[in-house]
């Protein structure tokens, strides 16, 4: 018998294999987590597909996403990574995330987790809300909304709130998987 899953998982086999081992587990490690929102920064405009099919690109080009190396990038790297053809080469979006690597280093400094600060505006426990359909699940929230406008107030750019909602999906803090899906209650 065929797995259930969300309709979205079943169009390509990467977004399959992405949604049955990764999308909606609950994640709580910065870096994971930092790598994760610099992802969904990137697909901004594009497809996530687009983006899971750079992913190793987008690993190797930003030192595996460690903020400490990524926040003394200078002019030269940029040039450099604009040239990539591994990555979406949107000088814009590059900037983003060196400017967000400040940025995490400044929470992580005062929060002492990225994973603690991010938690705190689902009160450190996963929304499960239990949608039938995939026309149900909207593009953001409330919740994305604050996420959004406090990660702006501290210097991340492409963090709108459809950004912070999809992050928040993926990350698990919010559950939409659909009824139907076999991981709507299975999330380990």
């Amino acid at each position: 018998m065929t797995k259930q899953r969300c309709a979205w998982a079943n169009t390509d086999p990467l977004l399959c294999a992405y949604h049955d081992k990764e999308w909606g587990k609950p994640l709580r490690n910065d870096e994971a987590l930092f790598e994760l929102l610099m992802l969904e920064c990137m697909q901004a405009g594009l497809s996530w597909l687009i983006i899971l099919r750079k992913r190793d690109n987008y690993r190797a080009s930003f030192d595996q996403f460690d903020p400490e190396k990524i926040a003394r990038y200078k002019t030269d790297k940029i040039t450099q990574l604009m040239k990539n053809p591994g990555i979406i080469r949107h000088k814009l979006k590059i900037s983003a995330i060196i400017e967000n690597a400040k940025a995490y280093l400044r929470i992580k400094q005062e929060s002492g987790s990225f994973s603690k600060y991010l938690w705190q505006f689902v009160n450190h426990t996963p929304i499960n809300y239990r949608r039938k359909t995939l026309r149900s699940i909207p593009s953001r929230n409330s919740i994305s909304d604050n996420l959004s406008k406090d990660l702006k107030k501290r210097g991340f750019k492409f963090t709108g709130s459809t950004i912070c909602y999809a992050f928040m999906q993926a990350a698990g803090m919010i559950n939409d998987h659909t009824l139907t899906c076999f991981r709507q209650t299975s999330r380990s």
